[in-house]
This record gives C-alpha cells, structure tokens and sequence, in this order.
C-alpha cells in the first residue's frame, strides 16, 4: 500500500509559484534574446505587472498583459514588494485634505518614503496633476567625487534643528487622482518639493512677499459686480528647505466689495504649525453658520495644540474650547522719551 502511494505521488509535480515583476520605468520594449543586435517583440508601461520567466545576469524574461514574452533590462523593473508598499501608502491616505494642488515641473518618481535612495514604482509625466497632503524633510545626498558641503549656520532664534551641519531637502506627500472616468485608484508616493509648483492663484501669490505659500484653502465667497470672489486662508513658510515646522505664519485674504481688491484681514505670525490644515463651516448661535479653520500648532516642548479660527465677515477670531482661556496679548514694547 505504501509503495503504491508512493509511487502515485511521484507522478505528480508540484507547479512552481508564479513571480511577478512591475515596470518602474515609463516605457520598455521587449526583445527576442539578450544581444546587441535583437527584435521587438513586445512593449510595457509604467506600472505594468510582468510574469518572470527567466533571468540572464541584467536581464529578465518576462510576460506581459498582453502575452508577449522577451528579455528586458532588470532596471526597468522594480518587485512585487515595493507594489504592495505602494498599495498599503495609498490605502492610508485615501481621504487626507487636499493641502493645495500642484502641477509637476519635470518628469519624477513617486518615492515609497521622503527619500532619493527610497524604492519607487510609479513615473509621473511633467505637467502632472497631484494633490499636495503632507511636508518631510529628509538629508540631501553627497554627489559621489562632489565637495563636501559646508555647515549650514543656525539662525537667531530658530531651533537646533536648523543648525544642522547637513543639507536637508523637502519632500511632498502626493495623491495622483486618475483620469476622469477611470476606475483605477490613486496613486500616493512622495516626490521632491523641488519638482512641484503649487497652483496657487495669481491675485494671491502676488503677496507671498518672498516667503514660500505652502498650503491654501478657500473659506467663502463673497459677491461683487455678479461674481463669486473666493476668500483664502493661506499658510507660508521661509523659503528654506528642512524647516523644522510646515509653516510659521497664517493670513487671511478678505475681498473689498467697495475697492474690489484683497486685503489682509488677519495675520498671524511665530507659528510652528504642523500640516494638515483643515477647513468648513460651523454653527455659531447668532452668528449663524460661518467658514472656520483648523490649525495645529506646536509649543517650545513639541505639544500639537489644535486651534479653531473663524471668519465673521472680515474679522477673523479665535474659537475657544469649553474651558479654555484666551491668550493672554502681549505687552507693547515700551516707547523711548525723545530728549
């Protein structure tokens, strides 16, 4: 008996696990062998997932969606790993508030963390449309046979971190919505600050006053000469990377109905906030229902303090939580006496 079962069982092999491979690059061909001179056989794109047949030093065998098997150089491909690394990146962020829209200034890859060396799968084109989330800042690579940089001074007043004696770069946390009518989903990753311009609206941007807007939210319109003008919130920055903070300043654009201009109608400063920004609307007895802003905000010892603001018109106050005192003002500086 048991050298029957024995004997049944050798008759069968066991089939060997499929690998999977995904294209990393924008686009490859496939060819029919491994040599300098070589056929066309087939075409992947970027994002693509490929069987793996067979390897050859740099190259890899595979076969496409469409059935078309060839080699292709290994560089091209990235694994089944960084694939799901990028699924699980994209199921955390599914939802996050929109920090301001950006538009890609050269061809980049979608990193799996803040980081030039990180794993990366997926290649926007330039002129891509993406959805700013959220700010890093990780430390700039030495260009190999490159000259060491020089220590990076820290400024009066700001904290240690800024006295680093390493560059530091920043880095956007991206969502890639798909095209319309899709039903693929969106693809997250992390691509350098350096290579997004962020959409900001030209009669905005023109009072940026040297500093770096890092995110903007419209709060309301409001009508003038029968159009709806929007009024912003918006949060800037030094325009340095590797700040410590995502923004250290908050102004509140307001349209003048009678000038038909924007004004600042608020503006706060010496902030060490932290993204996201988030924004809406909310009841306030008398005041019925108004636009609000939610800022948070770190203190010396790094506590995230969470504040309320709203938006009544043109003025904008402070929201207190049950129990919560306000800030005390600050004293004026004490004027000297002219002799």
């Amino acid at each position: 008996m048991l050298l029957c079962l024995l004997a049944a069982g050798c008759g069968h092999k066991i089939g060997k696990a499929k690998e999977y491979a995904y294209v990393s690059g924008q686009e490859a061909f496939l060819r029919d062998q491994v040599a300098t001179v070589y056929k066309k056989v087939g075409k992947v794109q970027n994002g693509e997932r490929v069987e793996v047949l067979e390897k050859y030093r740099r190259f890899v065998r595979v076969r496409n969606e469409a059935n078309e098997a060839g080699w292709i150089e290994v560089r091209y491909l990235t694994s089944a790993e960084v694939y799901e690394q990028c699924q699980k990146l994209a199921a955390e962020h599914p939802a996050d508030p929109v920090q301001a829209p950006g538009t890609t200034r050269f061809s980049t890859n979608l990193h799996v963390t803040p980081d030039r060396e990180g794993e990366h799968l997926y290649l926007l084109k330039e002129g891509s449309k993406v959805e700013l989330l959220a700010r890093a800042a990780s430390e700039k690579p030495v260009p190999q046979g490159g000259a060491q940089p020089k220590p990076v001074a820290a400024k009066k007043g700001k904290g240690k971190e800024e006295g680093s004696s390493k560059p530091m770069e920043d880095w956007w946390l991206v969502r890639v919505p798909p095209p319309p009518g899709s039903s693929a989903p969106a693809r997250v990753g992390w691509v350098l600050a350096r290579m997004v311009d962020l959409d900001v609206p030209i009669e905005i941007g023109q009072y940026a006053e040297g500093q770096r807007i890092i995110a903007f939210f419209v709060l309301n319109r409001v009508d003038d000469l029968n159009k709806q003008v929007p009024q912003y919130v918006v949060a800037v920055n030094e325009p340095h990377d590797g700040m410590p903070f995502d923004f250290n300043q908050i102004r509140v654009f307001s349209w003048n109905v009678k000038k038909h201009r924007y004004e600042t109608a608020y503006r706060e400063r010496k902030l060490q906030g932290v993204l996201p920004i988030r924004v809406g609307q909310q009841e306030f007895d008398k005041e019925g229902k108004l636009p609000i802003f939610v800022l948070r905000v770190k203190d010396d010892a790094g506590n995230v303090e969470v504040r309320t603001y709203k938006l009544n018109g043109v003025m904008v106050r402070r929201v207190l939580a049950p129990g919560e005192e306000k800030p005390a003002a600050k004293a004026a500086p004490a004027r000297k006496r002219r002799r």
